[in-house]
């Protein structure tokens, strides 16, 4: 408690125009006297530092489709409820062993990570290992295809949990957990029947251009994997209040509260996606969907059509396109593609007409619509304004009548 009153303090300091600037270097120097003296006893883990996809109940993981249908538990290995301890040394040692340009530092704020991922998470581990077998492919070639680190690839571990249909209380959807604009900057469609956040392959490849192009702001991982997270805008503001340090551990009590776990966990999961033997966790094993291919359509076509004419289930095609809201493939747009089994593709170009004709009516907008002739609505109105025009005068001449009559007795 001591530490966040401390950090509240010193950030509004520094947020003032009054503070003297020549004093941020001091301030610095007692941050990193207070950091080099946490210890496990006065570290306080504060919730608000969590990463929105680590307090994710295990019950909603596991109704994701891909989680149902492609992976299953071990029956072969025994995982306890709770992981060995290890020492301060062992779990050192085992992070200089990581092949990574990354640095991947021990300090008591990663090994809180470090625990809540062997201990409280072990079922989401024993989860998220299945199923990286169905992503960590498509990761690797976007990260390849910009020259960036690869253990960049276990940033969705901590961004989704590996889910792509994940969406964070602010709104960032998919995998890599995009917000709408940034998605739409870097070529994702995002609007009512299409959200490309939710598409693996495309939402990977953005991911990956946004960090090279972040890197290219920062020049150092930790504060690219912060501002990920938070927007550069918020990192260069950390920067400012640490005095110009562009240490992320300097910076770490000027970050908003997620971020400050956002680098942590991320070498959590670096260590614990490496390590799970060490700590008992057994991987749920994989059965990989069936070899899928790329049809590519020009007009709008509803899954159900497909789903009904060839037997393929309709869970099936939302599971290998997720980035459809609404089961609508949205062709009339632009040429667009969708996949499926392999299996199905022959029934498809079989039966393409009959797919196409299918249940149109219901399934689709209507293209055009006939309006209600307007002659007998105007006819209609003409009347009634006549009758009421007649009825008008009608009264008005009785009232004329009632008061000439009261005037002659009055007389």
């Amino acid at each position: 408690m001591l530490n966040k009153i401390l950090y509240i303090f010193l950030i509004i300091l520094v947020s003032s125009s009054a503070f003297p600037q020549s004093m941020l270097s001091t301030v610095s120097d007692s941050l990193r006297a207070r950091r080099s003296n946490l210890n496990a006893l006065d570290y306080v883990f504060d919730e608000d530092e969590i990463p929105e996809s680590m307090n994710q109940e295990m019950e909603d993981m596991l109704r994701d489709y891909n989680a149902q249908h492609y992976l299953f538990v071990d029956s072969d290995c025994v995982q306890m409820p709770n992981g060995p301890i290890f020492t301060k040394e062992e779990t050192i040692e085992r992070l200089r062993r990581l092949p990574t340009v990354i640095e991947m530092p021990w300090n008591e704020v990663v090994q809180n990570y470090i625990d809540r991922y062997a201990n409280k998470l072990r079922r989401h581990v024993s989860l998220m290992l299945g199923a990286q077998n169905l992503y960590m492919e498509i990761f690797e070639e976007a990260l390849e295809t910009y020259g960036l680190p690869l253990e960049l690839r276990y940033l969705p571990v901590i961004e989704s949990a590996l889910n792509p249909n994940a969406v964070s209380h602010a709104g960032a959807g998919g995998l890599w957990q995009f917000m709408v604009a940034t998605g739409q900057r870097y070529g994702l469609r995002v609007n009512s029947l299409v959200d490309e956040r939710r598409d693996p392959t495309k939402s990977s490849y953005a991911a990956a251009h946004y960090l090279y192009d972040l890197y290219q702001i920062f020049n150092d991982w930790h504060l690219v994997i912060a501002a990920y997270n938070a927007g550069p805008g918020n990192i260069q503001k950390a920067i400012t209040r640490a005095g110009g340090s562009r240490d992320y551990w300097e910076i770490y009590p000027f970050l908003p509260a997620e971020t400050r776990g956002y680098v942590p966990a991320f070498i959590a999961a670096n260590y614990i996606m490496t390590f799970y033997r060490d700590h008992n966790i057994c991987p749920m094993k994989t059965t990989l969907p069936q070899q899928a291919d790329t049809i590519v359509v020009t007009k709008n076509l509803h899954f159900k059509q497909i789903s009904e004419v060839i037997g393929i289930p309709i869970e099936e095609l939302r599971a290998f396109n997720p980035q459809y809201r609404h089961d609508i493939i949205t062709g009339y747009t632009e040429p667009t593609d969708f996949r499926m089994p392999t299996e199905y593709v022959k029934l498809f170009i079989a039966n393409e007409d009959s797919i196409w004709a299918y249940d149109v009516s219901n399934l689709m907008k209507r293209d055009q619509v006939e309006v209600r002739s307007y002659t007998s609505t105007r006819s209609y109105s003409r009347n009634y304004s006549k009758m009421s025009s007649r009825s008008a005068v009608s009264r008005n001449s009785r009232k004329a009548t009632i008061r000439k009559t009261t005037r002659r007795r009055r007389r």
